[in-house]
Protein backbone atom coordinates (compact mmCIF):
# COMPACT_ATOMS: atom_id res chain seq x y z
CA UNK A 1 0.00 0.00 0.00
CA UNK A 2 2.90 2.34 0.89
CA UNK A 3 4.25 2.16 -2.75
CA UNK A 4 0.51 2.25 -4.17
CA UNK A 5 0.49 5.50 -2.21
CA UNK A 6 4.03 7.34 -3.55
CA UNK A 7 2.97 6.34 -7.30
CA UNK A 8 -0.38 7.79 -6.88
CA UNK A 9 2.10 10.80 -5.71
CA UNK A 10 4.01 11.12 -8.42
CA UNK A 11 1.04 10.08 -11.26
CA UNK A 12 -0.83 13.11 -9.44
CA UNK A 13 2.37 15.52 -9.59
CA UNK A 14 2.83 14.84 -12.96
CA UNK A 15 6.89 14.76 -13.02
CA UNK A 16 9.60 13.03 -11.24
CA UNK A 17 12.23 15.42 -9.90
CA UNK A 18 14.22 14.54 -6.33
CA UNK A 19 12.13 16.90 -4.20
CA UNK A 20 8.89 15.45 -5.40
CA UNK A 21 10.39 11.88 -4.61
CA UNK A 22 11.67 12.81 -1.27
CA UNK A 23 8.33 14.74 -0.37
CA UNK A 24 6.61 11.89 -1.66
CA UNK A 25 7.97 9.24 0.53
CA UNK A 26 7.67 10.97 3.35
CA UNK A 27 3.90 11.66 2.92
CA UNK A 28 3.27 8.51 1.45
CA UNK A 29 4.51 6.93 4.88
CA UNK A 30 1.92 9.58 6.69
CA UNK A 31 -0.64 8.74 4.65
CA UNK A 32 -0.03 4.66 5.43
CA UNK A 33 0.31 4.72 8.87
CA UNK A 34 -2.88 6.75 8.79
CA UNK A 35 -4.34 3.59 7.04
CA UNK A 36 -2.98 1.50 9.89
CA UNK A 37 -3.76 3.81 12.76
CA UNK A 38 -7.56 4.53 11.75
CA UNK A 39 -8.30 2.01 9.14
CA UNK A 40 -7.63 -1.45 11.07
CA UNK A 41 -4.88 -2.13 7.84
CA UNK A 42 -1.88 -4.47 8.51
CA UNK A 43 0.71 -5.66 6.39
CA UNK A 44 -0.34 -9.00 7.43
CA UNK A 45 -3.75 -8.23 6.13
CA UNK A 46 -2.17 -6.64 3.21
CA UNK A 47 -0.06 -10.12 2.29
CA UNK A 48 -3.45 -12.17 2.86
CA UNK A 49 -5.02 -9.87 0.23
CA UNK A 50 -1.92 -10.59 -2.31
CA UNK A 51 -2.55 -14.33 -1.58
CA UNK A 52 -6.24 -14.21 -2.60
CA UNK A 53 -5.94 -11.78 -5.22
CA UNK A 54 -3.53 -15.02 -7.60
CA UNK A 55 -6.91 -17.00 -6.23
CA UNK A 56 -9.90 -14.42 -7.59
CA UNK A 57 -7.84 -13.81 -11.22
CA UNK A 58 -7.71 -17.64 -11.68
CA UNK A 59 -11.60 -17.25 -10.83
CA UNK A 60 -12.19 -14.07 -13.27
CA UNK A 61 -10.43 -16.19 -15.82
CA UNK A 62 -12.71 -19.26 -15.34
CA UNK A 63 -15.74 -16.88 -15.39
CA UNK A 64 -14.79 -15.64 -18.69
CA UNK A 65 -13.79 -19.38 -20.12
CA UNK A 66 -17.68 -20.16 -18.92
CA UNK A 67 -19.12 -17.43 -20.24
CA UNK A 68 -17.98 -18.17 -23.53
CA UNK A 69 -18.38 -21.86 -23.42
CA UNK A 70 -22.14 -20.65 -22.33
CA UNK A 71 -22.50 -18.29 -24.69
CA UNK A 72 -21.92 -20.71 -28.00
CA UNK A 73 -24.02 -23.26 -26.20
CA UNK A 74 -26.86 -20.95 -26.57
CA UNK A 75 -26.11 -19.55 -29.68
CA UNK A 76 -26.11 -23.52 -30.80
CA UNK A 77 -29.45 -24.51 -29.25
CA UNK A 78 -31.45 -21.08 -30.73
CA UNK A 79 -29.64 -22.57 -34.15
CA UNK A 80 -30.12 -25.13 -34.01
CA UNK A 81 -34.14 -26.43 -35.33
CA UNK A 82 -33.96 -30.25 -34.25
CA UNK A 83 -34.35 -29.30 -30.57
CA UNK A 84 -36.72 -27.50 -28.64
CA UNK A 85 -35.34 -25.75 -25.39
CA UNK A 86 -36.92 -27.16 -22.69
CA UNK A 87 -36.66 -24.58 -19.69
CA UNK A 88 -36.33 -25.55 -15.94
CA UNK A 89 -36.61 -23.98 -12.74
CA UNK A 90 -33.73 -25.81 -10.23
CA UNK A 91 -32.91 -26.11 -6.73
CA UNK A 92 -29.41 -26.71 -5.27
CA UNK A 93 -27.78 -26.41 -1.97
CA UNK A 94 -23.85 -25.00 -1.73
CA UNK A 95 -21.65 -24.90 1.33
CA UNK A 96 -20.69 -21.40 0.87
CA UNK A 97 -19.55 -19.93 4.14
CA UNK A 98 -19.38 -16.11 3.57
CA UNK A 99 -22.33 -13.94 2.23
CA UNK A 100 -19.68 -13.07 -0.46
CA UNK A 101 -19.19 -16.03 -1.82
CA UNK A 102 -22.78 -16.73 -1.85
CA UNK A 103 -23.48 -13.45 -4.00
CA UNK A 104 -20.49 -14.36 -6.12
CA UNK A 105 -21.54 -17.99 -7.18
CA UNK A 106 -25.59 -16.53 -8.04
CA UNK A 107 -23.53 -13.67 -9.87
CA UNK A 108 -21.59 -16.17 -11.79
CA UNK A 109 -24.27 -18.19 -12.25
CA UNK A 110 -26.81 -14.95 -13.77
CA UNK A 111 -23.82 -14.01 -16.16
CA UNK A 112 -23.13 -17.29 -17.49
CA UNK A 113 -25.82 -16.94 -20.50
CA UNK A 114 -28.46 -19.44 -20.42
CA UNK A 115 -29.06 -19.01 -16.27
CA UNK A 116 -30.49 -16.72 -14.28
CA UNK A 117 -30.22 -16.90 -10.54
CA UNK A 118 -34.04 -16.39 -9.29
CA UNK A 119 -34.07 -16.69 -5.36
CA UNK A 120 -30.99 -17.27 -2.80
CA UNK A 121 -32.22 -17.89 0.45
CA UNK A 122 -29.45 -18.77 2.54
CA UNK A 123 -27.48 -21.56 0.80
CA UNK A 124 -30.86 -22.44 -1.19
CA UNK A 125 -30.06 -21.47 -4.71
CA UNK A 126 -33.21 -21.81 -7.44
CA UNK A 127 -32.14 -20.85 -10.50
CA UNK A 128 -34.28 -20.80 -13.78
CA UNK A 129 -31.72 -22.49 -16.98
CA UNK A 130 -32.84 -21.99 -20.91
CA UNK A 131 -32.18 -25.69 -21.25
CA UNK A 132 -32.29 -28.66 -18.80
CA UNK A 133 -28.88 -29.39 -19.83
CA UNK A 134 -27.87 -26.22 -18.48
CA UNK A 135 -28.92 -27.10 -14.99
CA UNK A 136 -26.96 -30.50 -14.95
CA UNK A 137 -24.01 -30.48 -12.20
CA UNK A 138 -24.92 -27.02 -11.11
CA UNK A 139 -24.57 -27.71 -7.53
CA UNK A 140 -20.58 -28.79 -7.86
CA UNK A 141 -19.91 -26.91 -10.79
CA UNK A 142 -16.47 -25.49 -11.44
CA UNK A 143 -17.66 -21.44 -9.78
CA UNK A 144 -18.53 -23.56 -6.62
CA UNK A 145 -15.28 -24.89 -6.59
CA UNK A 146 -13.15 -21.30 -7.25
CA UNK A 147 -15.69 -19.37 -4.80
CA UNK A 148 -14.70 -22.12 -2.04
CA UNK A 149 -11.03 -21.84 -2.53
CA UNK A 150 -11.53 -18.65 -2.49
CA UNK A 151 -13.33 -18.72 1.22
CA UNK A 152 -10.52 -20.29 2.86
Amino acid sequence: MYILYFLLWIIFNGAVTPEICVFGLVIAAAVFAFTCKFMDYSLQKELHVLKKSWKFLCYVIVLVLEIVKANFSVIHMILSEKEEPEPALVSFHSDMKTDVGRALLANAITLTPGTITVALEGNEYTVHCLDENLAEGMDSSVFVKRISELER
